[in-house]
């Protein structure tokens, strides 16, 4: 059960590296696009108002923050609140604007400055298509992040990430049992019938452990006969 909440980092490593690099382009594009002629009103570079801050700084360091914790938390519900972070920044990039156009108590981000082509890739690149790819990328994480794979069930008592070792050492155990005690030939033999059943791997599958229990059988049976003996 335990296993269920650990993650492998490298579930989400890809999605989360987006996530900040989006969050950092949503963050500073409204400060450095002006350089470019490529800006929402006022023109001009660091021009920290209102609106840029409530509807582009916030969302972007949402995003960012969001993009960490996917990259680096091995905890899945950690993770998880990351990714759907990443969706309410994502879904604020998107509507954000136009909430804020049909709302007067919320900041304005203000209005393309170039033409109709430039000014429907600046809505793109500032708040819709941005909006966008970060919801599609959260979406993909959070898919990736919620579904528990076989490998990530943990079995604490298994010696090997298969089982094989804790069923070769049950095997080896029950073995050890059938022979009886009483002399040192005995012993020895006890020892050396453990030791060759525990160099047989058990593997997954009907054929193959049937195979493995005639060899501990075989096993059991010389150090019987070993023991009559002696």
């Amino acid at each position: 059960m335990a296993g269920t909440f650990v993650v492998r980092r490298s579930r989400g490593a890809l999605s989360g590296v987006v996530l900040v690099l989006l969050g950092i382009w949503g963050a500073l594009i409204p400060f450095v696009g002006p350089y470019f002629h490529y800006a929402y009103t006022p023109d001009k570079a660091w021009d920290a108002t209102a609106g840029r801050l409530w509807l582009e700084v916030l969302p972007g360091v949402v995003a960012l923050l969001a993009g960490v914790v996917v990259l680096v938390s091995r905890f899945r519900p950690a993770a998880v609140f990351g990714a759907w972070l990443a969706t309410l920044a994502g879904a604020w990039f998107a509507v954000g604007h136009l909430i804020a156009a049909a709302w007067g108590s919320i900041p304005n981000a203000g209005t393309p400055v170039g033409g109709a082509t430039r000014a429907a890739l600046e809505q793109l690149g500032f708040f819709t298509g941005l909006g966008v790819v970060i919801l599609f990328v959260a979406a993909v994480a959070l898919g990736r992040l919620t579904v528990v794979a076989a490998s990530d069930k943990g079995r604490p008592d298994d010696g090997g990430a298969d089982g094989s070792g804790g069923r070769r050492a049950r095997v080896g155990a029950a073995t050890d049992e059938r022979v009886p005690a009483g002399s040192t030939a005995t012993a020895t033999v006890r020892r050396a019938a453990a030791r060759t059943t525990a160099m047989v791997p058990v593997f997954r599958g009907r054929h193959r452990s049937a195979a493995a229990a005639a060899s501990a059988g075989r096993a059991a049976a010389q150090a019987d006969m070993a023991a009559g003996k002696a």
